[in-house]
């Protein structure tokens, strides 16, 4: 049973406060989508708020053969993908702060080990903007937001197989980036830190 059926069921009605519901229960994945795609832009906010218009706009189209977080997946991903083919931004890491701390719960740090794993993340997503479009997108959906494989060929409409090549290509090209900038040794696990129950695990090449 999806968890959001009931919601939907009552927004596809025209229940405006089951919208806003949605709305809250998935702004934060949406956003955090956005932001390691697009990187630390000023134009965040603005695609998070596209891809919910879309949201509002289509879910009439909504029928349930997938579950609804594939479904907003798919709506996140093709939104920010023509934001950035439009060439509204391209991703800036020299002026922008980026927004990654501890899970909740974890103990405050000092503003200079917030500044350190700061500047350090912000020089992944310069690493991630060297990533071809599809390859960063697998890598974002399943490395740092856990999405299965088969969830996120359901949300892109391919094959698992082609993202679990996907995958291991853009894993291969970004450990070999970070392994020439010692500097950032252990800056993935800063960001898979947030997903518990997901440590980094080693790319293997995909089966045929």
């Amino acid at each position: 049973m999806d968890p959001d059926a009931a919601l939907i069921t009552r927004a596809q009605a025209g229940d405006t406060t089951a919208f806003r519901q949605i709305f809250v229960r998935h702004q934060a994945t949406v956003s955090r989508i956005v932001f390691r795609m697009i990187g630390p832009s000023a134009d965040v906010e603005d695609v998070v708020q596209d891809v919910f218009l879309n949201v509002y706009r289509s879910l009439a189209s909504f029928r349930g053969d997938a579950k609804f977080s594939t479904w907003l997946y798919r709506l996140a991903t093709n939104v920010t993908r023509m934001h950035l083919r439009r060439g509204r931004s391209r991703p800036r890491f020299s002026d922008q702060e980026v927004p990654e701390g501890p899970r909740e719960g974890a103990p405050a740090d000092t503003p200079d080990v917030q500044l350190e794993r700061a500047q350090r993340v912000e020089a992944l997503y310069r690493l991630l903007d060297t990533l071809s479009e599809k390859k960063r997108e697998v890598l974002v959906l399943h490395d740092l937001e856990g999405v299965p494989a088969k969830e996120i060929a359901e949300a892109l409409d391919i094959p698992v197989l082609t993202v679990r090549t996907r995958l291991f290509y853009a894993r291969k090209e970004l450990y070999a980036a970070l392994a020439n900038e010692p500097s950032l040794e252990g800056v993935m696990q800063v960001l898979l830190d947030q997903l518990p129950g997901r440590p980094a695990q080693p790319a293997e090449p995909p089966s045929r």
